[in-house]
């Protein structure tokens, strides 16, 4: 598979595709990045959804870091709003929540660069001097509109922080010169933004190796579902999009999500509960699943095991066919939900192991006893 080919797969959008190609043609470094916001446990979304795509990254050569927002995650709220809390979890469970998610696709946790914004940020005066270019370069009703970024709805009363939130993550792009951010598609209007102001920016620029001013090219993977019914159902398919951000997988809602080191049997429960409509295909998370997660790579296979008087054991090889299958009734949904779970049980095997180790156990305990108690 080519740079381009890996660069692309599994996506839902390349922002400025042509200039990617234009860059690969003319061999510039490709610079990534994907930020995080240091909240609560790590998910499959968060997890596998991201670091999946950081392998194709890596595997095509492209220079990758991950950024730990600790300053975007105190502007949020998240943790209490307590900056050494979140800046202890960021470089501690988060930090190896990433690199057990990264092994359970595969991944090297050696080849991962990660940055802590509290040190991007110390003593320079050219990453404010950046928020401030970006921010002359843009009005105050799409800042206004971008705060979706930070998971609030748009027209929302905010703290004026939130605010400042959308351009210094636009200015996180510009400061590390990265050509290739990468986030999921809720993070878009951040992405734009950036876009918009790239040719503008005095402070910062990105340049090529001819020295001339660039867009960044924005890859956005796909969110997946969490696992509850959607509270109108039938959905309205003329918005999809919006409702579909709308029931990303998330951990304010553990009961409808899979978390990275869940023991087996809370996986299987879970997927059992699951909202999974029969012969439904368009808006169905265990076959949002399938297709995201399980394959992913072209050589996946997903094995439904079953009595002959309900059609006998039968091992998918491809997305497509079970899509087929379960579109027809061929394929009953516990079924479905069952094999989905084995499956799940057996890629996050890694991400168990990484937290049975003590120093990682215990850094879990403590996500766990913060989330409680806050």
């Amino acid at each position: 598979m080519d740079k381009l080919e890996l660069i692309k797969r599994n996506t839902e959008e390349v922002m400025g595709e042509e200039d990617l190609v234009l860059m690969l043609k003319n061999k510039e470094k490709l610079k990534h990045y994907i930020g995080f916001e240091v909240s609560g446990k790590v998910h499959l979304g968060s997890g596998l959804m991201c670091m999946s795509k950081v392998k194709d990254f890596i595997d095509a050569g492209v220079d990758c870091s991950i950024f730990l927002a600790d300053w975007h995650s105190w502007i949020n709220d998240k943790l209490g709003g307590d900056r050494e809390v979140i800046k202890r979890v960021a470089v501690g469970y988060f930090k190896e929540s990433l690199k057990a998610s990264f092994l359970c696709v595969g991944g090297n946790p050696e080849k991962l660069k990660f940055v802590l914004g509290s040190e991007l940020y110390h003593n320079n005066d050219n990453y404010w001097a950046t928020v401030i270019d970006v921010s002359k370069n843009t009005t105050l009703g799409r800042m206004q509109r971008s705060i979706t970024i930070t998971g609030r709805k748009e027209g929302e009363s905010v703290d004026f922080a939130k605010l400042i939130y959308p351009p210094m993550q636009v200015a996180d792009i510009f400061i590390q010169g990265i050509n290739l951010p990468h986030a999921g598609l809720d993070q878009r209007k951040a992405q734009v933004i950036a876009r918009d102001v790239a040719l503008k920016m005095k402070v910062s620029p990105l340049l090529d190796s001819k020295k001339n001013k660039i867009k960044p090219v924005a890859v956005h993977h796909h969110l997946i579902l969490g696992l509850g019914k959607p509270p109108v159902w039938p959905i309205d398919k003329s918005n999809m999009q919006e409702v579909w951000s709308s029931l990303k997988m998330s951990k304010s809602k553990p009961e409808t999500c899979i978390f990275i080191h869940d023991t087996p049997e809370e996986i299987r429960t879970k997927i059992k509960n699951a909202f999974c409509p029969e012969k439904e295909v368009e808006f169905n998370p265990i076959l949002d699943w399938a297709k995201s997660i399980i394959f992913r790579e072209e050589k996946s296979s997903l094995e439904v095991k079953r009595p002959e008087k309900f059609g006998g054991n039968k091992t998918y090889k491809s997305y497509k066919e079970l899509e087929k299958d379960y579109s027809v009734s061929k394929l009953h949904p516990m079924d479905l939900k069952s094999a989905v779970a084995e499956k799940v049980v057996e890629i996050l095997e890694p991400a168990r192991k990484h937290f049975e180790l003590v120093k990682n156990k215990k850094m879990l305990e403590e996500m766990e006893k913060l989330i409680i108690t806050r």
